[in-house]
């Protein structure tokens, strides 16, 4: 069952929930609207539900409750920030506002951040650029996470390393977001929250065979996610990783290389200007074409139309703006949970 609730009565719910957790008032602000903007677009798994996690880090301490960032490096077109663990969602709307800005005057900006908090949704985080016309790339991993295994082994080394694109279209933004791992950390505890199984073998078990089963990851030996690609092509996967972790850790100076044991997200963020290169009109008319002829294309059996990345975005986002957001059963009971022993009080469905 899903029931929708007034988008204001969400971001107001997170905003208590998180000040009550002891995160300084302006940063629970932007945090409860991001997370927000995340359920819009449908990304239940990265909205609200979130703020169940976040509170035992405010707790104890592993997310910073108030400060700013450090600047490690800034040599104009690039730039290094040292997140000192303060919420993702606050860190990146500081990094976009300062590379969005300079993307302007320079035509392309890349930053890496280390020691940031979780980030949240990619998607709700790209289209923030992508809405001004810009094109936004986001990665992520975290130096003390080890869920995924490399293509060809058995022990969990990397985290699922989520990576996005956003550019601008006629109608609404091209939101890619996916990561290097078959299925995201989220997901399995989705499925382990509601007892389900993966419909597809995109876990490992300790000895390395594919199965279907989330719990594995509880057990001892640890069971790992696959790369994308599964037992079959997961090289690929396997290589997109190691890349996230590159532009992530290698290029931020913080890693693994330092047996990091505290959560935490580095991030590469880059964002171009298509006016600093052929011209926005001229992005926007290719791009248009290429989405035309991909939607143009006959559907395979199974399959009712082709899609762009986006459009589902574009169609949550509409309905939630018009009959409120709608939350799953399995989030709602997390978040209703937290808020009662926190003592905030909980909004009315629709």
């Amino acid at each position: 069952m899903t029931d929708r609730y007034a988008r204001e009565a969400l971001k107001t719910l997170a905003q208590d929930m998180l000040s009550k957790g002891g995160l300084a008032a302006d940063k629970a602000e932007v945090v409860a609207e991001l997370l927000v903007r995340t359920d819009e677009l449908g990304v239940t798994t990265h909205g609200l539900s979130m703020v169940p996690y976040y509170l035992p880090e405010l707790a104890s301490g592993n997310m910073t409750r108030d400060g700013v960032h450090e600047v490690v490096s800034d040599r104009g077109a690039t730039l290094v920030w040292d997140g000192n663990y303060l919420p993702g969602h606050w860190i990146m709307q500081q990094a976009l506002e300062v590379c969005m800005d300079r993307a302007r005057e320079l035509g392309v900006v890349c930053l890496s951040i280390r020691r940031s908090h979780h980030i949240g949704c990619l998607s709700t985080l790209t289209r923030i650029a992508a809405a001004q016309g810009l094109i936004c790339m986001i990665s992520t991993s975290d130096p003390s996470g080890r869920w995924v295994a490399p293509f060809g082994g058995t022990d969990a080394v990397l985290t699922p390393n989520p990576w996005a694109v956003g550019y601008p279209a006629a109608d609404h933004p091209v939101l890619i977001d996916t990561c290097a791992s078959i299925t995201t950390v989220s997901k399995v505890r989705e499925h382990i929250n509601s007892g389900t199984q993966f419909a597809h073998p995109w876990m490992l078990d300790s000895q390395g065979n594919a199965t279907t089963d989330p719990t594995v990851v509880n057990q001892t030996p640890k069971g790992t996610i696959l790369p994308v690609g599964g037992a079959d092509h997961g090289h690929k996967g396997y290589a997109m990783a190691l890349t996230v972790e590159m532009l992530t850790q290698a290029l931020s100076g913080h890693g693994r290389s330092e047996d990091v044991t505290r959560w935490g997200g580095n991030v590469f963020l880059q964002i171009m200007d298509p006016a600093a290169f052929a011209g926005a009109d001229p992005f926007v008319r290719e791009v248009e074409a290429l989405n035309a002829a991909c939607r143009a294309s006959r559907p395979a059996p199974g399959f009712d139309a082709v899609r762009i990345p986006g459009d589902r975005a574009a169609r949550m986002l509409d309905r939630s703006r018009t009959e409120g957001i709608a939350l799953p059963d399995e989030v709602w009971t997390r978040v209703r949970a937290a808020a009662e022993t926190l003592g905030v009080a909980l909004p009315a469905a629709l």
